[in-house]
């Protein structure tokens, strides 16, 4: 199929219709509203349900119910939305359905602002609701990877019955760029074997998140881990930008990656020996390219659209096998190339203190540039 030019909350609906979605529950809220729009017209017109809740709890729940069915269903919110849903994203896990969540993220915290932000890294990445759990969690880059992502979740969500979340900031879903859509697939017609169907008869289907013995619950809890370490095993997902001869490397992961990569190749063009890691699989993080990385080069820069709460995830692997910069952009703004560039020229300088918390020198930096 031909190129064609995409809004990306548009983008990841249709490619999710592509992907054989038979139902989408959801609930309005900038800055992915057009996804919910779009499917209120695409889904009936295919057969198909869409239903707008009267909010997200609603709408979570409409999930949980339409997922025990064995469907492939869908909701999509921001942050605020995303947060109203934890209670029943951890119901979902517990019971072990598989479904579909894209968060496009917003600035906050609070009802913040409807600007592009990287602040739902925690809440999603680390789990979301209560208990031991853990959700696949892909971070495209572009309209065309928002498109592949959602595309590949489903069938991610279903191969380990566990949620499939799509962390897509709000640049994303309000950006115009060309896309190749995939391959329309059909419906599928076979029912999982775990599924609830409200047929009648003796061979019974339960499936619930309520495990009140003591000793049941822990058997649930120690099958996730189990299950987690098999998408641990086969599921991470980055990509690397002229690390061969790199001495900086910068990580970042969605936008902020996305626009490092242009910083990367202006410093590289200045002589200045850097490569970009940018994680795609957020959850399983991609731990063991970080680690090489840091066996490597001399200093790692982290670069996000949030307060450094991937730079957690760094520094657990590098620990002090190198040193470790932060530069993040938070309520809304996105950094400029030429701010991370300015960050690569000032590490390359060697003017780089390891003596306080990489989160501590940027704010220590950031008194400079805006007066808090």
């Amino acid at each position: 199929m031909a190129r064609e030019l995409w809004k990306g909350n548009e983008a990841f609906a249709e490619a999710a219709v592509r992907a054989g979605l038979q139902a989408y529950f959801g609930y309005p809220i900038t800055p992915q509203t057009e996804a919910l729009e779009y499917l209120s017209a695409r889904m009936p017109e295919l057969g198909r349900a869409f239903l707008q809740a009267e909010s997200e709890l609603g709408a979570i729940n409409m999930v949980y119910g339409a997922a025990c069915t064995g469907a492939r269903v869908m909701t999509s919110t921001s942050s605020p939305g995303t947060s109203l849903m934890m209670e029943g994203l951890s119901y979902i896990a517990a019971t072990e359905v598989p479904m579909v969540l894209v968060d496009v993220v917003r600035g906050g915290p609070g009802l913040g602002t409807i600007q592009p932000s990287q602040g739902d890294y925690n809440q999603i990445v680390h789990g979301g609701g209560h208990g031991d759990y853990h959700c696949i969690v892909l971070a495209p880059s572009t309209v065309q990877e928002a498109v592949d992502q959602v595309y590949e979740i489903f069938d991610l969500a279903e191969k380990y019955r566990s949620i499939g979340v799509i962390l897509l900031d709000g640049t994303i879903g309000q950006m115009i760029e060309p896309a190749e859509m995939p391959p329309m697939r059909e419906i599928r017609k076979e029912i999982p074997e775990w599924a609830v169907r409200g047929g009648t008869g003796s061979n019974k289907r339960v499936l619930t998140s309520v495990h009140l013995v003591p000793e049941d619950m822990e058997v649930l809890d120690l099958r996730l881990i189990k299950k987690w370490q098999e998408v641990e095993k086969n599921e991470v997902r980055f990509t690397e930008y002229y690390m061969d001869d790199a001495k900086i490397a910068v990580v970042g992961f969605g936008t902020a990656g996305r626009i490092a990569l242009s910083a990367v190749r202006t410093a590289r063009a200045l002589g200045i020996p850097v490569g970009l890691i940018r994680p795609i699989s957020l959850s399983p993080f991609p731990y063991q390219a970080i680690k090489e990385a840091a066996a490597q080069v001399d200093h790692i820069l982290v670069v996000e659209m949030n307060s450094g709460m991937m730079l957690e995830d760094v520094m657990k692997v590098v620990k002090d096998s190198t040193n470790v910069e932060f530069y993040g952009r938070m309520g809304g703004i996105m950094p400029f190339p030429d701010e991370i560039l300015s960050e690569i020229q000032r590490i390359a300088s060697g003017t780089t203190p390891s003596d306080i918390h990489p989160r501590d020198r940027w704010l220590k930096r950031m008194e400079s540039v805006v007066d808090f």
